[in-house]
């Protein structure tokens, strides 16, 4: 401890992690420790967060629903750029960083906290995402990471830890201390115990918005999506919130077996890390959004936005969510989809998501132009000559060289 703290707040999600860092931070640096909760949509209950956090001395507590803000401001914008960390990874965690690390500032101001914590270990990513959020909202705030300077270097001591000062430790189905998971409305993810070993599969049990492929219905389900300027709307036709409209997808993506992703990934601090993911709607919100641009997104537009994606995304994974950066290529994002509007309709079975229709008013696909059938004169196929020639020519300049 190098530095006098008056008061912290706390990203509190009332789990074993975070109520040992609330006792520690009392024990150890004699501070008020005010708890912040987002319910981001994780799938639980966050009120008896409250009660622990009353139950452990924490005199300012504040829970927020940010379920809607959550898909509205982040993911959603995120989804308009079709965006996967190292081809296959959409994000959830890294998406949700950034908002939790914006309300703990806001908390920071609103009650005169000198300070911020998080639960982030010294070995990951989101250390990284959580401080480059409070750093870039509010540049002289002081950030306590017990994980970088406490002595509970293992699982172990945190368990000892915690039957020491009788603090409740969860089990799983099996009777165990349970994955090191983290929850929201666009994914879960589960890291730990045999998972570390990247030869092992996952349990079964383990998984919790969806059923595996096997066990999914025999027959396919068919939806729709509407879309308005890349963002979802509606499913069936019936409008719906963000929040409400992903919790939905959730739903029929977890019961059709979707969304399942066992990934080996790149840290940003350096080490490769394992890691199974579920993100049911997500899945199936990107099908959706690419088939929507196919339509309507202008040929070289599109090709930018995928050649830019993949920096977009690694922006995102890497904690950079407030750079000017992001932003600036969030505005070229945000621009590309003006007309990406109309209807997607798609196959769901047993893990997969197929796209089996596609229509918009802004479409830009040409029936007329691309028949096999007469064009009436839309198309002058022998003008293909002059362009080939033209793009040949450079080839064919470097053949007389050899």
């Amino acid at each position: 401890m190098s530095q006098k703290i008056k008061k912290v707040v706390l990203a509190y999600s009332g789990g074993l992690d975070t109520s040992i860092i609330l006792r520690w931070l009392q024990d150890t640096y004699g501070c008020e420790v005010v708890t912040f909760t987002a319910d981001l949509g994780q799938g639980e209950e966050v009120e008896p967060a409250r009660k622990k956090a009353e139950m452990m001395g924490a005199k300012e507590i504040f829970i927020e629903d940010l379920r809607e803000e959550f898909v509205r401001d982040y993911v959603f914008p995120m989804f308009r750029a079709n965006t996967v960390y190292e081809g296959v990874y959409l994000l959830g965690t890294s998406i949700a960083r950034p908002l939790i690390a914006k309300k703990q500032i806001e908390n920071a101001i609103k009650t005169g906290a000198d300070a911020v914590a998080h639960g982030a270990t010294g070995k990951g990513n989101d250390q990284v995402r959580f401080e480059l959020g409070y750093y870039a909202l509010k540049p002289d705030i002081k950030v306590i990471a017990p994980w970088r300077e406490w002595d509970l270097t293992s699982r172990t001591k945190l368990l000892e830890y915690a039957e020491k000062h009788q603090i409740p430790i969860a089990k799983d189905k099996r009777g165990e201390a349970p994955y090191s998971t983290d929850a929201n409305l666009l994914h879960i993810s589960y890291e730990g115990k045999v998972l570390e070993n990247p030869w092992e599969a996952p349990h079964e049990d383990m998984f919790i918005r969806s059923v595996s492929p096997e066990n999914a219905p025999d027959k396919a389900t068919f939806i729709e999506i509407e879309f308005e300027r890349g963002d979802a709307v509606a499913i069936n036709s019936v409008k719906m919130s963000p929040a409400t409209l992903l919790t939905e997808l959730n739903r029929l993506g977890g019961e059709n077996g979707i969304g399942r992703l066992d990934l080996v990934e790149n840290r940003y601090v350096g080490m490769k890390s394992r890691g199974i993911y579920e993100t049911p709607g997500g899945t199936i919100l990107l099908a959706a959004h690419r088939a929507m641009e196919s339509l309507t997104l202008d040929r070289g537009a599109g090709h930018l936005k995928d050649e830019l994606m993949p920096r977009y995304a690694e922006l995102i994974y890497n904690g950079y969510w407030w750079s000017p950066e992001r932003e600036m290529l969030q505005a070229l994002i945000d621009k590309s989809q003006e007309n990406v509007s109309g209807t997607v309709r798609l196959k769901l079975y047993k893990g997969s998501v197929a796209v089996d229709g596609r229509k918009s008013p802004k479409s830009l696909y040409s029936e007329k132009h691309v028949t096999f059938e007469d064009d009436a004169g839309a198309y002058d196929q022998k003008d293909a000559a002059g362009f080939i020639k033209l793009n040949a020519l450079r080839l064919r300049l470097l053949n007389r060289i050899k």
